[in-house]
């Protein structure tokens, strides 16, 4: 038994022992960190000026729209050009970008039209940094590392999300909201700096992985030889990559499934059952969502320390069912307790399975369209969200029972599709 724990706990900390894993870590955590602390100077610095809520969702809308639409763009453009690069130049714009509404902020020349135009750039440098980051891992492990790796860098992203905001929200109150747009802006400088200092593994050959920083990876399009393709051909070439195959085709379905049963139900439903079903207030609030975010760590880190290949495709199957069995199960539990136990059981299963299939997808897919394939499951990850915002309000009206079990149907569903397919069944 000690032994096998001490095998786990090598080969989940194996990455770490990387210098270039390290400095990807460190560089991705500033980010988030950094995102985490723009949302709260841009909300707090609106409320500010204009003392509406309604300016305030403007400026929100200004950074998520063009995230939204360049995605694609980016995507693209991390596999012309390698992630390394767009990280680089999209973490040291955005520290440009937030220190310039920082110091108008100290001058007092801050206005909510520069807030949406401010908002709006970077949400769409933003869109270039977020699929580089998540394609770059194999360039910096190799494959039997990325388990354990992905494991890492997700534990450092939940903790970088809940420290961004607190953190945030202290400078905000300590100081005012310029200050924090300043500390923004370093904390992205020094993600730059990281990801600079990143070198990329040597490529084996016949390695399809993310080639060096500043090397340009094989076009993966239909252009003629020879032929620069076009950003258009670029694009159409990486969403016929992605839905072509109908293993990816099955990832991109759970993940529109899971984001659809995710984002209205961990949040409309949540709020819901902590005030109406379960008789608390914002504290019973703060435990459900406490408890998905700890559930999703631990699943992270058992995930990350386990060996081997499973059958993704049978993994796969087995999250949509156990979040389906979990979901239906939260409109009808009648305690705090059991829901906090249900809600825990969720969040290990979505982690434990998050790092295998994000693995077998840097694993898997073809280096040169990585980026694209990625860039294409955030964008439905975009549209799904606030679609399952509304249907979950609308049904979160008549209770919590119905919308949950309309989301356990979708799940239950899923789940069933995945094992009507043997392609996908087997895959490891």
């Amino acid at each position: 038994m000690a032994s096998t724990l001490v095998d786990a706990r090598d080969r989940l900390s194996a990455p770490a022992r990387l210098p270039s894993f390290r400095l990807l870590w460190l560089g991705q955590s500033l980010s988030l960190l950094g995102d985490g602390f723009s949302y709260i100077a841009f909300s707090w610095i609106t409320l500010g000026l204009t003392q509406s809520t309604l300016a305030l969702g403007y400026v929100l809308a200004f950074q998520a729209v063009p995230r939204a639409l360049l995605t694609l763009v980016g995507g693209s453009l991390s596999d012309k050009w390698s992630s390394r690069t767009l990280m680089k130049l999209s973490s040291w714009a955005r520290a440009a970008l937030m220190a310039g509404v920082g110091l108008a902020g100290l001058a007092g020349s801050l206005t909510l039209w520069m807030l949406c135009c401010a908002a709006a750039a970077f949400g769409a440098v933003d869109a270039f940094f977020q699929p580089a980051r998540a394609s770059i891992l194999p360039s910096v492990v190799d494959k039997e590392q990325l388990a354990p790796a992905n494991a890492l860098l997700a534990v450092g992203t939940k903790v970088a999300a809940v420290l961004g905001p607190a953190v945030g929200g202290m400078v905000v109150a300590f100081s005012n909201a310029p200050v924090a747009f300043l500390v923004d802006a370093v904390c992205f400088a020094l993600c730059g700096v990281c990801v600079a200092g990143i070198r990329p593994r040597p490529r084996p050959a016949g390695d399809a992985a993310d080639a060096d920083a500043d090397e340009k990876g094989p076009a993966a399009s239909a252009a003629p030889a020879g032929a620069e393709p076009s950003l258009g051909a670029r694009i159409r070439a990486g969403l016929r990559y992605a839905f072509e195959d109908p293993r990816i085709r099955t990832i991109l379905a759970v993940d529109a499934a899971v984001t659809f049963c995710q984002a209205g139900p961990f949040t409309v439903g949540f709020a819901t059952l902590a005030k109406v079903d379960l008789h608390g207030g914002s504290a019973t609030l703060g435990l459900l969502n406490g408890a998905l975010a700890g559930g999703a760590m631990l699943g992270t880190l058992v995930g990350g320390a386990v060996g081997g290949r499973p059958r993704i495709g049978l993994l796969i199957a087995a999250l949509a069912g156990w979040l389906a069995i979990g979901t239906g199960l939260l409109g009808f539990v009648g305690n705090t307790a059991g829901a906090l136990a249900t809600v825990l059981a969720m969040g290990f299963g979505m982690g434990f399975q998050g790092v295998f299939g994000l693995s077998w997808i840097q694993r898997t897919i073809d280096g040169s369209v990585l980026s694209r394939v990625i860039s294409v499951d955030m964008v439905i990850g975009y549209a799904v969200a606030p679609l399952s915002l509304i249907v979950c309000g609308a049904l979160a009206q008549s209770g919590t029972a119905a919308m949950f079990a309309v989301s356990a149907s979708v799940l239950a569903v899923t789940a069933v599709g995945i094992l009507a397919s043997r392609t996908v069944r087997e895959m490891r």
